[in-house]
């Protein structure tokens, strides 16, 4: 197990407070030092702020220079990447301004809320959030920019992933989050039985976070900052030996995407579930089709399609992530993507994001060609997706209460 990231949370201020951003910069160096000398990989730190619309006091036309002056901050800081948060539906301009920012500074990451706090879907905030996708398309030949922003449902603040990461508060926080998929592989490949093979990650989650407390402990009361918890998503990493999708045919379908990985997926966010550990964020199954060797294995042979990872979502993970779609694909079939991913994580009172990536130029069956250490390539997917009719392409809120259980 590595740690993908250890992220702070912050105001930074708005001019840039450089005496906030020095004890972020400080904060994570300690920490880093801190987890390595305990044994533990650290591949990124990163600084999480309180969404941009606030911090600019509705001046959202700055965004795309308070992006600028962050990414120079973090670089002088030694701090990897930096999220400002989300667009809200209460600040529609918010939206507008992402892609350019996102084109201006390729090491801050920011994201868009589909729901409002009332639980609605907001049907102008899903029209904007894939606007956005279209537009950070184009902002180079392969795609990339997407992978900086991701569309929210029901998402929460305090989570160290990224792009779906925020704070809300003043007083400054931290947290941890995992690349944990290995985990799973060692506790399945030689199981004997489904019941052991939980047993195993759950006893092998519980090891790690009692590793880390020594670390935490002492990092919140020297630095004075909230300690968050950890997210043991069980994100992967692009090689068999660290796939999710590996361990979903170990439990038993053949192929990811076959009748029987639902109930893998449920398995293993269950046993997530079962652990005894400070959760924050998702804490759930990352199913992000570019980042693992099996999952792009899968969407390349058609095994894996966009309906099955947001059918799993409704038992694991978090959503739709680094999908690769045709480079033709509208706004308007994104909305209809976005719409059911919203309606999910609304009627099961869970937190969901879409990081969707549409290739220029590529369409359905096309190689991908990403020259990324952390992405395995794939083929572009599929999206069995038509612009929405009336009332649906409308600007209304849907309200949809969580379900009860009797």
């Amino acid at each position: 197990m590595r740690i993908r990231s250890i992220t702070y949370f912050c105001n930074p201020g708005w001019p840039l407070d450089k005496k906030q951003l020095r004890l972020a910069g400080d904060f994570l160096k300690d920490a880093r030092h801190s987890f390595e000398e305990a044994g533990f990989e650290v591949q990124t730190t990163r600084l999480s702020c309180i969404p941009f619309p606030i911090l600019l006091e509705g001046k959202t036309s700055e965004t795309p220079l308070l992006a600028i002056k962050l990414s120079e901050a973090i670089k002088d800081a030694g701090i990897d990447y930096a999220a400002l948060g989300p667009a809200n539906p209460g600040d529609l301009k918010s939206y507008a301004v992402i892609p350019e920012a996102i084109e201006a500074a390729r090491t801050v990451f920011f994201s868009g809320h589909l729901t409002d706090s009332r639980a609605r879907i907001s049907l102008e905030a899903v029209q904007s959030c894939a606007r956005i996708i279209v537009r950070c398309a184009r902002i180079s030949p392969d795609g990339f920019a997407n992978l900086q922003f991701a569309a929210l449902a029901n998402v929460k603040a305090g989570g160290p992933f990224f792009p779906a990461s925020w704070h809300e508060e003043e007083h400054p926080a931290f947290a941890i989050a995992t690349e944990a998929a290995d985990l799973a592989v060692e506790a399945f490949q030689n199981a004997g039985d489904i019941n052991s093979g939980q047993t195993k990650l759950v006893e092998s989650l519980e090891e790690h976070s009692r590793r880390m407390a020594p670390v935490t402990d002492l990092l919140k009361y020297k630095h004075s900052a909230r300690f968050n918890g950890i997210d043991f998503s069980l994100a992967p990493f692009p090689e068999a030996s660290r796939s999710i999708g590996t361990v979903i045919e170990m439990l038993g379908p053949r192929q990811v995407g076959w009748h029987g990985s639902l109930a893998s997926a449920a398995i293993l966010t269950e046993a997530i579930d079962r652990a005894d550990f400070p959760h924050t964020g998702f804490c759930g199954l990352m199913l992000p089709v570019l980042e693992d060797a099996t999952l792009a294995k899968r969407a390349a042979d058609g095994s894996l399609s966009v309906k099955d990872l947001l059918m799993f979502s409704a038992v694991c993970g978090t959503g739709l992530d680094t999908v690769p779609l045709p480079g033709s694909v509208s706004a308007e079939q994104l909305q209809a993507v976005l719409i059911d991913l919203a309606s999910l994580a609304l009627r099961l009172d869970k937190p969901l994001t879409a990081r969707l990536m549409p290739v220029p130029g590529k369409k359905a069956g096309d190689e991908t060609e990403f020259d990324f250490p952390f992405f395995a390539n794939s083929k572009v997917m599929a999206l069995d997706a038509h612009p929405l009719g009336k009332p649906m392409r409308g600007l209304d809120r849907i309200q949809l209460k969580h379900r009860r259980v009797k």
